[in-house]
């Protein structure tokens, strides 16, 4: 399962507002092979659902996870920061063993 934070579920919602996206588009968070601890994170609104998805739905907010990912992705929160540190999603991964500076790619 994957948690949304408050935070997280206001700036999705703004998203989909400014970008002119239907409700029928949800959040798909996958795992990919990159970044300078191996493995990133990718975020971004989809439409469709693949027969292997997983869907979890947490504050209102749907969230597609593909089957692989989810190994990877199980437990985590999705966060949004505004601060000074830098403006964006951040997730907070049990899994993650080592975390780049800039969080977007981790390693386990």
């Amino acid at each position: 399962m994957i948690v949304v934070s408050e935070k997280a579920k206001d700036r999705i919602l703004e998203l989909r507002k400014e970008e002119g996206r239907s409700e029928n588009e949800n959040i798909r968070v996958s795992v990919k092979g990159g970044g300078c601890s191996g493995l990133m994170y990718d975020l971004g609104f989809d439409a469709s659902l693949a027969e292997t998805d997983h869907v979890f739905e947490d504050k209102g907010i749907k969230i597609l996870v593909d089957r692989k990912s989810l190994l990877y992705l199980a437990g985590t929160i999705l966060e949004f920061s505004d601060g000074l540190n830098g403006k964006g999603f951040q997730f907070v991964n049990p899994n993650a063993s080592r975390t780049c500076g800039c969080g977007e790619s981790f390693s386990v």
